[in-house]
């Protein structure tokens, strides 16, 4: 029998769920990712159930026509099919049910716990009431896909009955979500900032004193844009000294033209033009974000993660999948004055950097609001105590 089956609904949710297996070490873990193969899950559970097929989109099937054909193309209603025939056998052999992720999620998640039979909780990392950012009806209905980031849509609603607990991104969202009805929704903390470690590594051998330029393309099909474009900014910064957190293989590095890479090791490459020089670093994202002081960055969680940390971030929209225009303007609203969404050309890019750099008032704005709007950490603790609380309820009415 598992005690926790957790169901999680794509990078950054696997992310969250994966830290949360840690503050419910003790406990028979399952895992069922919904998108792509979970890997983050790997040495964190028991068992990772579900197909674990990586689609074309990398999760965002809605965010384009493209994307969804490719996704479709690629079996996207057959994963569907199997995500819900694997919740459909977990719900044998479970003793609770924690989804982290969207409406989606949470539908696999009621079937998982017997329609609320089970002891069922609802980490919601993507619904802000920031998103909504006071736009008029008019706006809001020209961009109908971005509905569900905005506000809690009639069906979750609906399937929150079945639900003992949900743990919202926010204190906004928390006071939307109680003008609508939703009392069990609660703010405990911020999900993204729990996932963020301590620092990985001691840089001391890298930096050369200069301030330094946090580079964050992501991990997504994005970076084939974002860092060729994040090195010509970099290149003209020279007053600061670029270090990229850097996910995949170096073999994988796209790059701009004219610009080299040298690997030192497995996690150490440096990438150079004539003078020019930027660090791309792999397993040292906290690292890198401790000694940073502006960021560029094409990231969903990463970017959260740098303004919670009181980094400015400097953004620009990409082709996709991912960081595309609505999304990046989406993600803008969410966190006010600490991101400053520009053009996707080096020479806007670089002064936008130089401004916060130089503009001492602007970036303790930033500072402020990526800290107010991100929240503090200490949810997941929480979040894993009260599972463990109704888990021990669960036991002592079955005896």
């Amino acid at each position: 029998m598992t005690d926790v089956l957790i169901i999680s609904g794509g990078n950054a949710e696997d992310l969250i769920g994966a830290t949360l297996c840690e503050h419910l070490e003790g406990l028979s873990l399952a895992a069922l990712p919904l998108v792509g193969a979970g890997k983050r899950y790997e040495g964190k559970v028991e068992r990772i159930l579900g197909p674990r097929t990586q689609m074309p989109s990398g999760g965002f099937p809605f965010n384009s026509l493209d994307n969804l054909l490719a996704d479709l193309k690629a079996g996207f209603h057959l994963e569907i099919v199997r995500q819900i025939r694997a919740a459909q056998l977990a719900r044998r052999e479970v003793r609770a049910v924690a989804v982290v992720g969207d409406a989606y999620a949470l539908a696999i998640g009621v079937l998982a716990s017997s329609w609320g039979q089970l002891p069922l909780f609802h980490l919601q990392p993507q619904i802000s009431h920031y998103y909504w950012g006071g736009r008029s009806v008019w706006e809001r209905l020209r961009q109908p896909n971005q509905f569900a980031a905005e506000d809690y849509m009639f069906y979750e609603r609906w399937m929150h009955r079945f639900v003992q607990a949900v743990y919202v991104r926010d204190k906004l969202s928390e006071q939307r979500a109680h003008q609508l009805g939703l009392y069990k929704a609660r703010f405990v903390g911020s999900m993204a900032m729990d996932t963020l470690p301590a620092p990985e590594r001691d840089l001391s051998s890298v930096l050369d004193g200069r301030p330094v330029l946090v580079l964050l393309p992501g991990t997504r099909g994005d970076v084939r844009f974002s860092l060729p474009l994040m090195l010509q900014s970099a290149a003209l910064l020279p007053q600061m000294q670029g270090l990229v957190a850097w996910a995949a293989d170096f073999s994988q590095v796209p790059l701009a033209e004219g610009w080299s890479l040298s690997v030192l090791d497995d996690q150490t490459a440096l990438a150079q033009q004539g003078p020019h020089r930027v660090w791309l670093l792999r397993n040292a994202f906290s690292a890198i974000l401790h000694v940073g002081q502006v960021a560029i960055g094409t990231a969903g969680t990463a970017n959260e993660q740098a303004a919670g940390m009181g980094i400015p971030v400097v953004a620009f929209p990409t082709p996709g999948p991912q960081y595309i225009y609505p999304n990046a303007l989406r993600q803008s609203r969410l966190l006010g004055k600490a991101l400053r969404l520009v053009q996707p050309q080096a020479e806007v890019v670089a002064q936008a950097v130089r401004a916060f750099l130089t503009d001492e008032q602007a970036r303790e704005a930033a500072r402020k609001e990526g800290l107010e709007r991100n929240g503090p950490r200490g949810a997941l603790p929480q979040i894993a105590q009260e599972i463990r609380q109704a888990l021990a309820l669960r036991g002592t009415h079955a005896r």
